[in-house]
């Protein structure tokens, strides 16, 4: 294909996405940011000038349309901010595909979570990077760490695990993962209860009405539950909807029960994914003023 007709091409597609996301605004009363992104840096900085640029006929709630492997629990942090600052009065989050671990804990900043029935999260195990340049998640590295030195205090430990703790684990590095999984943990409880609690006043089954007391518990619950490692088994193990109610007793909307919701979901999802795997971008944000692919 000629350079002009890529170009051309290129073109109408993120023209057409545009008007598919509009429409999803529309269908939403929403404006609506779409992140496929790690949360590293500098997506928050990207981040913050798209919100920005969505001056002229700004609405009242923001959607974000999320997708992403998980990161940095900072940057997290930051984005819910830039999110926030601009829309204080309602934020809600939509997952078409997945988002784990401090994606999850991102999730938790919004006022409402969409999903559907192939949606999944994660447990909340933040990457953190190593003495090596490396991003690990830090909560394995801290089960291993202190299955090792239980191992140790019995006096159990073989000679290649020893080498191996003193090889692997540094002190300093435990304590930066340490404080990377309890910030999370810190996150989850206070964004649940700031905003999607917030409206919770009666309790479903027994009709209670619901104290400040209360939802903090709820929160704590969650939070314990999704840092727990030796519960999901796995850093990368996703959890669906279902899971996520029957075991976080954790409210999700279902947006695939909204008929036309769903459609202009999918219909804006799929063309975004294509145009990026045809072009072998991983990273993209837009919202109706800008479009950003890598």
């Amino acid at each position: 294909m000629e350079a002009d007709e890529l170009t051309h091409s290129t073109r109408y597609v993120e023209s057409e996405l545009c008007r598919r996301l509009k429409a999803i605004e529309e269908q939403t009363n929403s404006d609506v940011i779409t992140c496929i992104h790690p949360i590293q840096q500098p997506m928050d900085d990207f981040i913050r000038d798209y919100i920005e640029d969505l001056k002229k006929d700004r609405r009242d709630s923001l959607l974000v349309i999320l997708e992403t492997n998980g990161g940095s629990i900072e940057t997290a942090e930051r984005i819910a901010d830039v999110f926030r600052n601009h829309y204080p009065k309602e934020v809600n989050f939509l997952v078409p595909n997945f988002a784990m671990s401090a994606g999850t804990v991102l999730l938790m900043s919004g006022d409402k979570i969409f999903m559907d029935y192939y949606s999944i999260l994660g447990p909340i195990d933040p990457q953190v990077r190593n003495r090596d340049g490396q991003f690990v998640p830090a909560l394995c590295y801290l089960e291993k760490y202190e299955q090792l030195t239980k191992k140790s205090a019995k006096g159990n430990l073989t000679a290649a695990e020893l080498a191996f703790l003193i090889q692997k684990f540094d002190p300093a590095q435990i304590h930066r993962f340490e404080q990377a999984r309890d910030h999370s943990v810190d996150l989850l409880k206070k964004w649940l209860v700031q905003y999607k609690f917030k409206n919770w006043a009666v309790t479903h089954t027994k009709k209670l009405t619901v104290t400040p007391q209360m939802r903090e518990k709820r929160a704590a619950d969650i939070a314990t539950k999704l840092n727990d490692t030796k519960r999901w088994r796995s850093h990368a193990r996703g959890l669906s909807m279902d899971v996520i109610t029957a075991d976080l007793n954790l409210v999700i909307e279902d947006f695939g029960q909204d008929a036309e919701l769903n459609k202009r979901i999918r219909s804006y999802y799929r063309l975004l994914k294509d145009h990026l795997n045809g072009r072998s971008h991983t990273v993209a944000l837009q919202t109706r003023e800008g479009f950003m692919a890598i």
